[in-house]
């Protein structure tokens, strides 16, 4: 049975939304939220995440990651999994993703914008750290929770960027 449970954040309040065996869903404050068929409530899942996002927003390495599970496409899979291996700290682009994901499907190129189609479409944000894909120019660009809630997570791992919008 799957559950949810809002966690408080420096960045807002999240849903987590969980099985007995896998995290499947972090909604940020700002979007919307169907909780038809789930009961409020913890399991083990939610709190090894919540366990998990306590270190995040402490300031560290978090020393495990929860088990999760991603619901979607072959591709949208692959570009998720490309992000899950992004280290704390770190940034890539859009571009340096299409290339890992095409040569994973056996393609000469993938197009960066699908790309960032897949990133806006991640349901576990933050453990799976979307907020540390760049332009091609290591310029901030879109996150579907806000720009904001980015640069708050940037800085939270100490990431410098570059801001086009200022």
């Amino acid at each position: 049975m799957r559950k949810f449970c809002v966690y408080p954040s420096p960045v807002g309040e999240l849903t987590l939304v969980a099985d007995e065996s896998a995290l499947f869903a972090v909604h940020f404050d700002n979007e919307s939220f169907c909780a038809d068929g789930l009961t409020e409530g913890s399991n083990e899942i939610i709190d090894l995440a919540k366990k998990w996002l306590d270190e995040y927003f402490a300031g560290r390495v978090p020393s495990f990651t929860p088990p999760y599970r991603f619901e979607g496409s072959p591709f949208r899979v692959a570009v998720w999994e490309e992000i899950a291996a992004i280290p704390y700290g770190k940034t890539t682009t859009y571009g340096e993703i299409a290339k890992k994901v095409a040569a994973k499907f056996g393609k000469p190129k993938m197009s960066a914008q699908a790309v960032g189609g897949a990133t806006g479409s991640n349901r576990i944000p933050i453990i799976v750290p979307c907020h540390r894909v760049m332009g091609a120019d290591g310029s901030l660009t879109g996150f579907s929770a806000g720009l904001d809630k980015k640069k708050i997570l940037l800085g939270i791992e100490g990431i410098t960027y570059k801001d086009r919008r200022r």
